[in-house]
């Protein structure tokens, strides 16, 4: 596995001054060798500090402040390195003979011993799921279901064990780290028996149940956690997989998590940063709702100290062309010339469904998607309520007719904006083309940015 070290990390430091930290490190094969001592910190290891090891393979880390505690990593290169946990305890000896064997020893701190208790009991649950894996694959079928059985049953000695961890040593590092992907699970025997029966109404339960417990062991306030490889793979599951993907049904459970964590400086700056990309970078329809208001209440407010006037130049940008077309919104209003010379108003337009199509005959997308949307969804759909507002976003006339005439689209209600007073490419956001707006009969954005073959099934639903 490849590790990204980083010279230097440039967050605002809010660690208080203490005894210091000293960890004695003593490898046989690093003797003479600049050896490094590095942390994790949001998916990316950072270097702390290094030291030049002497002929016996002994070194020193040291320094007048604690660490903060988390996942460290003794380091090398990319082959000969190894982590440990790191807790209070920041005074005590480190000792193996080479960087990958099995020998490891800590001595001095509760907290890392512990944690590589944990690694060595976690390898032999491993290797006797990998026994029992083999032994199910040549068993006689008589005796899978209890292999199965036994093999199913090692995660359920790893949650005990963390379990134990949690009781032994509440509110540590190693308990915050080993119960931090621990989510419980329902007790289905708490159900009422037709619960427990119906397949479908017993999924819902567990999905809810999950959805309500699964920060019941991971403190997302606690900046220790930072510090690991763990706090952002949590959220991104939590977000995409535990939380109904649509906007509407996530703003809440987003707003109140950023609020919790802003007095907690890298957090606020983590989770602000995260929710804002997501939002306008989601495949999910209308996530991007998500950016505009984090954006206003975050970042366009100055509560996000972190932010430079560049990337904030970016963000009030993308907002200007985000703000107005959000899915559930009234659309804007136009009145757009037709190619004869006509003004047509889109709210005046009577239709089941209205599609407000943004395009150049010149873009290589548009060449492809136009005519076909034309083909195979407009000529479906044209006497069941479906209108088109194509906008020709370009000022040259006379392309735009050569297009119009080659694939025999003016049965549309095409039309341009030749001096661009209506500002239509701001409130439609016509950065890329084509842009597609689908509107009810009321003129309210219900969907956007589809793909062709998806129109089909949407409309259908609606022009039934």
């Amino acid at each position: 596995m490849k590790y990204l070290i980083v010279l230097s990390l440039s967050l605002y430091s809010f660690y208080a001054l203490a005894t210091g930290y000293q960890i004695s490190v003593k490898v046989d094969e690093a003797a003479g060798k600049k050896i490094k001592l590095a942390y994790y910190y949001l998916g990316n290891i950072y270097l702390k500090d290094s030291v030049m090891f002497d002929n016996a393979g002994s070194g020193v880390f040291k320094g007048d402040t604690l660490l903060p505690q988390g996942l460290y990593m003794i380091y090398l290169d990319e082959k000969n390195n190894f982590d440990f946990l790191l807790g209070a305890d920041q005074d005590f000896s480190v000792s193996r003979k080479s960087f990958i064997s099995t020998d490891l020893e800590i001595k001095g701190a509760v907290e890392s011993e512990e944690f590589l208790k944990y690694t060595r009991f976690l390898k032999e649950l491993q290797n006797k799921g990998t026994e029992l894996n083999k032994r199910i694959g040549t068993a006689p079928a008589a005796d899978k279901p209890a292999l199965k059985k036994e093999l199913e049953g090692l995660t359920s000695k790893v949650h005990e064990y963390w379990l134990e961890i949690y009781q032994k040593y509440p509110k540590t590092m190693l308990a915050a780290f080993l119960t931090a992907n621990y989510v419980p699970a329902l007790d289905v025997s708490s159900l009422p028996v037709e619960v427990q029966k119906n397949d479908s109404i017993l999924l819902v339960a567990k999905f809810y149940y999950q959805q309500k417990h699964f920060w019941d062991y991971f403190d997302y306030t606690d900046e220790r956690m930072l510090y690991t490889p763990l706090f952002k793979p949590k959220l991104e599951t939590w977000f995409t997989k535990v939380l109904f993907q649509d906007y509407d049904s996530v703003k809440t459970e987003v707003i109140d998590f950023i609020e919790k964590v802003k007095p907690h400086k890298r957090i606020f700056q983590f989770a602000a940063s995260w929710f804002l990309n997501s939002g306008i970078n989601s495949n999910v329809m209308g996530m991007d709702a998500m950016f505009v208001d984090i954006a206003r209440r975050y970042y366009l407010s100055g509560q996000a100290f972190w932010t430079t006037d560049e990337s904030l130049k970016k963000i009030r940008e993308n907002v200007m062309f985000l703000e107005h077309n959000l899915i559930g919104m009234t659309a804007p209003d136009l009145t757009l010339e037709t190619f004869d010379g006509e003004f047509v108003n889109l709210h005046k337009i009577k239709s089941k469904i209205t599609i407000v199509l943004i395009y150049e005959p010149t873009c290589s997308h548009c060449k492809e998607f136009v005519p076909k949307f034309h083909a195979e969804i407009y000529e479906k759909y044209r006497n069941r309520g479906l209108s088109v507002y194509a906008i020709y976003s370009m000022n040259k006339k006379e392309e735009w007719g050569e297009f119009l005439q080659k694939h025999n689209m003016f049965d549309w209600i095409n039309v341009w904006d030749e001096r661009h007073i209506s500002q239509f490419k701001i409130l439609y956001d016509a950065r890329k083309t084509p842009g597609v707006y689908v509107l009810d009969e009321n003129k309210k954005i219900i969907a956007k940015g589809m793909q062709l073959e998806n129109f089909d099934r949407f409309l259908a639903g609606y022009l039934n």
